[in-house]
């Protein structure tokens, strides 16, 4: 078989729902899940040590760069120990399921030291896509998220990318890629630190920081 016909379809809602089952099956096994998001095309594992380094090993990905997680319901916050700040939750309030990625302090002991960035907290997203969402639902837990590309080049913005780029690992079954067709082009998401005293913008994206302030007067950075 050749790794084109190995992308497997996530677009209607009977494709969507005809991948989950194997698509869960594969993240319980601690591989590598290539998938559609709001804004690009995601690389993600289930949470936990050992899938989180296999997702590092594939991305070569420095310690200093943690992954983010996607969630699909604020639930999912509650059960891995994290926590909404005041801020986090004015936030989430207007721009939750969207492109915008909180880092929340909590987690300890619940999730992977690997997923916590500099700031000390776990950067979270409730994600937006229709069929993802309905896939984390199903799974019943979170997964981890970064950007579906080979170090240096460009986020992938249709499975057909990432079968270019990562050819053994798919046919290898290392990667399922699921494909909900080229994506428009988009920024990544917004990433606003929500673990300090004063919210901080440390990523610009796809939700600029004048309209996050029309919410929260208070957060600084991207000017």
């Amino acid at each position: 078989m050749s790794v084109a016909n190995l992308a497997i379809p996530f677009w209607s809602p009977a494709e969507v729902d005809a991948a989950i089952p194997r698509t869960i099956a594969h993240l319980h096994d601690g591989r590598v899940l290539a998938y559609p998001t709001e804004t690009l095309y995601g690389f993600g594992t289930a949470v936990d040590r050992d899938a989180v380094e296999s997702l590092v090993t594939l991305k070569q990905r420095p310690a200093s760069k943690p992954f983010l997680l996607l969630i699909a319901g604020s639930d999912m916050i509650a059960r891995l120990g994290l926590r909404l700040t005041r801020d986090a939750s004015i936030l989430a309030a207007r721009h939750w399921p969207g492109p915008i990625t909180l880092v929340l302090p909590g987690g300890e002991r619940r999730v992977p030291d690997r997923l916590r960035g500099p700031e000390g907290g776990i950067a979270v997203r409730w994600t937006s896509h229709p069929g993802l969402q309905q896939l984390i639902l199903a799974y019943g837990d979170p997964i981890t998220s970064t950007s579906a590309n080979i170090p240096r080049q460009p986020p992938a913005m249709s499975a057909f990318e990432i079968l270019e780029q990562w050819p053994d690992a798919v046919h290898g079954g290392r990667i399922r890629v699921l494909d909900g067709g080229r994506l428009s082009p988009s920024e990544p998401s917004t990433v606003v630190d929500c673990v300090g005293s004063r919210p901080r913008v440390i990523r610009p994206g796809a939700i600029p920081a004048a309209v996050l302030r029309e919410s929260l007067p208070a957060l600084i950075g991207d000017r």
